[in-house]
């Protein structure tokens, strides 16, 4: 054979190779679904430099970036994605149910968690902090919340953390979305929210002369993507993809451009660990 049919056979064989990365996966797989050019990827509507549906039907935002910059190494275009609305409340259940293939939510990677659902990364680490009104400066961390209405979402963790490790008077309010206790805290019907300080510095940034961080965490908190459990082809794609995001530098641009304007501290790229 001629020396440059060899050169094209080969670069013909690598490219079919390339197409074919997961062809073999399971129709109904995550990495089924992705061969296929889709993917339904959970996420939240309403967190500010995160995860946010705009007013004209945009979604922007870190964990936003990080879910195409992953469906894209899978093989789904950025039209592929069916962008489908998930809270702290029902991220297990969408996962276990397959209403969404993979979750990018500020999903943070428990033991519990992994009872249910498996994770990839982490792509992302940050801590537990509050959100209080200004200029109050009596609330200075989690153990002077005796008394006071501490507010954060259902089915999340965070307000619980706190009544058990800091203050066991504290009051604690539920609402369904983190916007809900945001308001309820410019209200004044409750003194403080809590989550990761990476969620509360969107909603600073939104009303800086309102709000602020008491900017002392209190907990580690390492966001992983949501897969099925045991789904471990799909998790070593995702970890792979999370990788290379970090190495090329398109993880550091994504939080620059979404959580930089906020005054947040960013870290540095987390180790990608889950197995």
């Amino acid at each position: 054979m001629p020396l440059a049919r060899l050169c094209f056979a080969i670069v013909l064989l690598g490219l079919l190779a390339g197409c074919g990365r997961f062809s073999d996966a399971e129709p109904d797989s995550t990495l089924g679904h992705a061969a296929g050019g889709k993917l339904t990827v959970g996420i939240r509507f309403d967190q500010p430099g995160l995860s946010e549906r705009t007013v004209d039907g945009r979604f922007t935002g870190f964990d936003v970036d990080v879910a195409r910059f992953v469906a894209g190494e899978l093989g789904v275009p950025p039209d592929g994605i069916t962008w489908r609305e998930t809270t702290s409340a029902t991220r297990e259940s969408d996962l276990t149910s397959g209403v969404v293939d993979l979750i990018v939510a500020t999903y943070s990677v428990t033991d519990r968690r992994k009872q249910q659902v498996s994770f990839a990364g982490p792509y992302f680490d940050t801590g537990q902090d509050l959100l209080v009104r200004r200029p109050s400066n009596d609330i200075s961390g989690p153990e002077t919340l005796n008394g006071r209405k501490l507010c954060s979402v259902a089915g999340s963790t965070p307000a619980q953390q706190v009544r058990t490790r800091f203050a066991q008077a504290v009051k604690l309010i539920e609402y369904p979305r983190y916007p809900d206790c945001v308001t309820a805290l410019l209200a004044g019907q409750v003194d403080a929210v809590t989550t990761d300080a990476v969620i509360l510095a969107g909603y600073v940034a939104q009303n800086p002369e309102l709000l602020r961080l008491v900017g002392k965490p209190f907990s580690t908190e390492r966001y992983g993507v949501g897969l099925r459990k045991g789904d471990t082809e799909a998790q070593t794609a995702v970890n792979d993809a999370i990788r290379k995001m970090i190495s090329t530098g398109a993880w550091r641009s994504s939080l620059d451009r979404n959580i930089g304007p906020s005054g947040y501290q960013l870290p540095a790229p987390p180790e990608v660990t889950e197995r």
